[in-house]
C-alpha cells in the first residue's frame, strides 16, 4: 500500500509577526471608518438634555450660510469660574454649528489684550463696531480711522466704543493665587456675513438672581441667540412689519431703537389711513399685504371705518401687536410740574377688544414692585444739584410667571413699564396667555385721578392691597380663528369680501404704549430700549418685544428654540465645605489606590507571564 504523503505543518507565527498583523488590522480599520465617516456624517450627543443636539431650525439656518461666517467671541481672557463655563459652552456650540457647516469660522477675542499687536487689533475693533452702529459713517473711513489712532487711552475707548454699539460690557470678580482683582469682560460676538454684522448677547443678567443661575439661564439661550443672528445675517428679509399711523400714535423717532433691531430680519414701513374716508375698500386691500400691523399708543379715537378694515385684517389672519395706553398720563409733563391729572384715554375701541376677548378698563396700575425715577434734593455747598433714586409706584417692574414655559417670557428678565393699565380677559373660545402681570402687592387706581412726585415718599402698606388685587395682566397673548366685530350689526361701509370669521391668526396686547418707547444720548440718537440713562439700570423691554414679534411672525420654528431646557451641574459649595476631608479623600487619595493596586496587579500578572 502506498505510503500516504504527509502535508507540511504551518509554521506557527512568532509574537512579533502577529503584533505586526495586528498593527496593520488596526491602521486598515481606522482607515475603513475614515472612509466611510466622509460619506456618513454623525455625531452623538450623550447628555441628558441633549445640550449639544442642535434643532432642525438651527441646522436648517446654518446650511444656507454658502459663504463663510465669521463669528468674534469677545468672552475671552480672565475670568471667574462661572463665566469659564459659559466661555466653554459658547465654544462648544460653535464647534455644533463648525461640525454641520465648515463655512461657520469663529474665534475668541480679547478686547482688553495686552500682546505686542493688540494695539492695532483694538483700533481695528473699534472702527467696526462704530460702523456697525453707523453704517452711513464708511464713506469717511479714513478721518474715522484718524481720529481713533489719535486716542491716548486705547483700551477706555475699546470699552467706549462696546458701549456705544449697545453691548454694555460687566465687570467681575477674579480670584488668582488667593488674590481678588476686579476685571472687564465682554459677554458678546458679533457674526458678519457678506459684510453685514449682528451683535449676539451671551449673558441673561436676570435681577435678584445669583451668578450661577445667570449662567444657567445664559446656557439655555445660546443657541437660540447665535440661530438668530445667523438668520438675520444669512437668510434674505421676507415678512412685512407695517405701523398705523392716522391716530397720533407715537412717532417713529422715538421708538427707534425697537424700529432698528427689526429692521435687521424684517421690511417695516408706516402705513397712513388717511384715506379711509375716501376709499375704505383700497386701504383695506393694501394693508393686507402686510404680514403684521402694529398700533403703538394711539391718542385719538378710532372711527366705525377705521376699525371694520383693522377688523377684517385681523380676521383674516394678520398678525396684530396692540401697544394701548388705556389712561393718559405722561412722565415727560409730570418731571415739569410736579404733578398731572390722570385722564381715560377713550380710543373707542372698547366693542372690537370685548368682541376679540379681552378689555382695558380706563385705570393706573400701582405696583410696590416698581423702577426707580431719579429725583433732585436739593445743593450741597458747590457740587451742585443733588439726585436721589426713588421707587415709582406708577412704573411696575413686571416679570414672566415662572411657570410659563412660552418661548416668548421664557428666561426673560423684568420689563418696565410707565402708567400701565390693567388688562382683563374674557372667555369666547380664543386662546388667551397672560406673559406679564403685576406682583402680588399691586392694585388698579380708578381715573381721573391726580398724580404726584411727592407719592415717592409713601411707605409700603400691605393692608392698601387687597387679596386678590395683585396679578394684574398687562400683556396677553391672543391665538384662534377671531369673530369680527361687526358680525349681526350695521357695517359703516360695503365691503364685498367681508368675513364674519376666518383664518387663525394672533395678537398681543400689552396695556402701555411707552414699553417701546427708548431715551437719547446726548448726540439726539436713541440709546437701546430697556436702559435707563437716568439711573443706569437696563431692562428687558427690548428683548421682550422683539421675542412678540419673532412669535407672531415666525414660520420656521426660530422662537421654539427658546423652550430647550438645559441643566449645567450647580457645585453645593456648603456641602464641599461641610464635607471637605471626605471629599478630599474620594477625589485625591481613591484614584492614587485604585492607579496603585493597578501597578501592583500588572507587576504580578508580568512576572507570573515571563517567569515561566
Amino acid at each position: 500500500m502506498e505510503e500516504q504523503k504527509q502535508l507540511p505543518e504551518k509554521k506557527a507565527l512568532t509574537p512579533k509577526q502577529q503584533n505586526r498583523n495586528k498593527l496593520l488590522l488596526t491602521i486598515v480599520a481606522l482607515f475603513a471608518l475614515n472612509f466611510a465617516g466622509y460619506f456618513f456624517f454623525k455625531r452623538f450627543d450623550l447628555t441628558k438634555d441633549k445640550r449639544y443636539t442642535l434643532s432642525e431650525t438651527s441646522l436648517n439656518i446654518v446650511g444656507e450660510a454658502i459663504e463663510p461666517v465669521y463669528v468674534r467671541v469677545f468672552l475671552a481672557g480672565d475670568v471667574s469660574a462661572e463665566y469659564k463655563r459659559l466661555q466653554d459652552e459658547t465654544r462648544q456650540l460653535l464647534q455644533e454649528f463648525e461640525a454641520y457647516n465648515p463655512n461657520v469660522k469663529f474665534e475668541f477675542v480679547n478686547p482688553l489684550n495686552e500682546s505686542e499687536s493688540a494695539a492695532a487689533e483694538k483700533r481695528d475693533l473699534i472702527y467696526d463696531l462704530h460702523i456697525m452702529n453707523n453704517p452711513q459713517d464708511a464713506k469717511n473711513k479714513t478721518a474715522i480711522r484718524e481720529s481713533i489712532a489719535s486716542q491716548p487711552d486705547i483700551d477706555n475707548f475699546v470699552i467706549q466704543a462696546f458701549i456705544n454699539a449697545g453691548m454694555q460690557p460687566a465687570s467681575v470678580s477674579v480670584v488668582y493665587k488667593g488674590k481678588q482683582s476686579e476685571t472687564t469682560i465682554f459677554p458678546w460676538a458679533l457674526a458678519t456675513y457678506n459684510g453685514k454684522s449682528v451683535k449676539i448677547p451671551l449673558l441673561k443678567n436676570q435681577r435678584g438672581a445669583s451668578a450661577q443661575e445667570n449662567i444657567e439661564s445664559s446656557v439655555q439661550n445660546l443657541e437660540y441667540a447665535f440661530s438668530d443672528a445667523f438668520n438675520k445675517v444669512v437668510k434674505n428679509k421676507q415678512k412685512k412689519i407695517v405701523f398705523l399711523h392716522g391716530n397720533a400714535e407715537m412717532p417713529p423717532p422715538l421708538m427707534g431703537s425697537f424700529l432698528n433691531n427689526l429692521r435687521d430680519s424684517y421690511y417695516i414701513g408706516p402705513f397712513t389711513m388717511d384715506s379711509v374716508a375716501r376709499n375704505p375698500n383700497k386701504v383695506l386691500k393694501d394693508l393686507q399685504q402686510y404680514d403684521m400691523a402694529v398700533i403703538a399708543k394711539p391718542r385719538e379715537k378710532f372711527t366705525e371705518e377705521e376699525k371694520l378694515i383693522i377688523d377684517q385684517y385681523i380676521v383674516n389672519g394678520g398678525k396684530t401687536l396692540w401697544l394701548v395706553d388705556p389712561v393718559m398720563a405722561e412722565m415727560d409733563s409730570l418731571n415739569q410740574k410736579g404733578t398731572a391729572l390722570a385722564v381715560p384715554n377713550d380710543l373707542g375701541l372698547n366693542d372690537m377688544f370685548f368682541k376679540y376677548g379681552f378689555r382695558i378698563l380706563p385705570d393706573l396700575v400701582k405696583d410696590e414692585m416698581a423702577t426707580p425715577i431719579k429725583l433732585a434734593t436739593g445743593q450741597e455747598g458747590n457740587s451742585g444739584t443733588q439726585y436721589q433714586n426713588y421707587i415709582w409706584k406708577y412704573a411696575p417692574f413686571v416679570y414672566p410667571d415662572s411657570v410659563n414655559q412660552n418661548p416668548i417670557v421664557k428666561n426673560l428678565d423684568g420689563v418696565k413699564l410707565d402708567f400701565a393699565g390693567g388688562i382683563d380677559t374674557l372667555k369666547n373660545g380664543i386662546k388667551k396667555n397672560v406673559l406679564l402681570a403685576t406682583s402680588q402687592y399691586s392694585k388698579r387706581v380708578g381715573t381721573p385721578a391726580q398724580v404726584n412726585l411727592n407719592m415717592v415718599m409713601e411707605e409700603f402698606n400691605p393692608a392698601e392691597y387687597p387679596p386678590k388685587s395683585g396679578f394684574i395682566p398687562v400683556a396677553v397673548l391672543l391665538e384662534g380663528s377671531f369673530h369680527s366685530m361687526y358680525e349681526n350689526r350695521l357695517m359703516p361701509f360695503k365691503d364685498p369680501s367681508y368675513k364674519t370669521v376666518g383664518k387663525p391668526g394672533k395678537m398681543i396686547v400689552i396695556s402701555d404704549g411707552d414699553i417701546v418707547k427708548s431715551q437719547f444720548d446726548k448726540d439726539g440718537k436713541p440709546l437701546e430700549l430697556g436702559y435707563d440713562k437716568w439711573t443706569g439700570e437696563h431692562y428687558d423691554n427690548l428683548s421682550f418685544m422683539m421675542n412678540c414679534v419673532n412669535y407672531l411672525l415666525d414660520d420656521t420654528g426660530l422662537i421654539n428654540i427658546r423652550s430647550k431646557d438645559v441643566s449645567l451641574p450647580i457645585l453645593n459649595t456648603q456641602k464641599v465645605y461641610d464635607n471637605y476631608n471626605t471629599i478630599q479623600i474620594i477625589t485625591v487619595g481613591v484614584p492614587v489606590a485604585v492607579l496603585a493596586v493597578f501597578g501592583f496587579v500588572f507587576t504580578w500578572l508580568r512576572r507570573r507571564k515571563y517567569a515561566r
